[in-house]
């Protein structure tokens, strides 16, 4: 219980960050397939299956559930004070993990004639994202205020978003920005804990559309998982490497922009902290 709720808290605090994804934290912690197979079991699987999926994913959602509303209420100050230490954190974060996932997966890294093709549509996918977030900008939505296109338009959004925060090094909270419902979002979630809930039919449809998107893409993940290990492992490296370029372009997405992470302010203790702290989180694991 206590190991799955710190799991879903990690993932949550990841997801909150733009240019930092959940699904990145899930796999650095060895659990990503645990992970995608209880969403399928779920969804597609046999009722002992969707049993043991629910009694995981419940204890997952818990700490997810938590961590999210601290980072809702508690760290978004901290983000917009401290981004670079933040970003400089998870510079060192990737770093120390890529050599590590390398490592536990080096039967699937020895097919690299199949898999550096998917390694370099995984970094073009991630900074593509990235850099459109710069150039495309939603316009300001008021949640608290329902129509019906509102309602379709969140639906969609919270479709795509979640298919994004499945995958390692996509941020779903960068795709929210890019579509311009990242802070709208925020705003009706602290809204609703304030007892505000004329947000709530807006959260409804963004709800509804991330359940759908959620079933869609971890059928499709679990496939690829299952089936073409290699293809899918390789460009699970290239968007995280291609998370570099998220996280150093991650301030220029804050509410009040700031300069892009630079040697100027990028901070060295925080980036080995995230190394230390990827290197203890695998210790942990391997102990487990």
């Amino acid at each position: 219980m206590i190991r799955e709720g710190i799991n879903g808290f990690c993932m949550a605090l990841a997801d909150s960050v733009p240019g930092v994804s959940g699904g990145t934290v899930a796999f650095i912690l060895g659990f990503y397939d645990s992970f995608i197979g209880s969403i399928h079991d779920l969804a597609f699987g046999r009722r002992t299956e969707k049993m043991r999926a629910v009694r995981y994913l419940a204890k997952l959602g818990t700490g997810w559930a938590v961590g999210m509303v601290l980072a809702v209420v508690a760290l978004s100050a901290l983000f917009e004070s401290h981004i670079y230490g933040v970003s400089s954190l998870f510079i060192g974060f990737i770093a120390g993990a890529i050599p590590l996932i390398v490592i536990e997966e080096k039967e699937s890294m020895r097919e690299a004639g199949k898999g550096i093709p998917f390694c370099l549509l995984g970094i073009a996918l991630v900074a593509g994202i990235t850099w459109a977030n710069g150039r495309i900008g939603g316009g300001a939505m008021d949640l608290s205020q329902f129509s019906a296109g509102m309602a379709v338009k969140l639906f969609f959004i919270g479709m795509i978003a979640i298919s994004a925060m499945f995958l390692p090094g996509i941020s779903g909270s960068t795709l929210l920005l890019i579509f311009g419902a990242y802070i709208p979002v925020i705003t009706a979630v602290r809204g609703v804990l304030s007892l505000d809930f004329s947000y709530i039919p807006c959260l409804i449809f963004f709800g509804c559309g991330v359940l759908t998107g959620a079933l869609t893409v971890v059928k499709a993940i679990k496939i690829c998982l299952e089936r073409f290990r290699p293809q899918t492992i390789y460009m699970i490296l290239g968007m995280m490497i291609g998370s570099f370029y998220a996280i150093v372009m991650g301030p220029t997405t804050l509410e009040a922009p700031q300069a892009a992470l630079s040697l100027s302010n990028f901070q060295p203790v925080a980036a080995v902290a995230g190394v230390l702290l990827v290197l203890g989180m695998q210790k942990l694991k391997a102990r487990r």
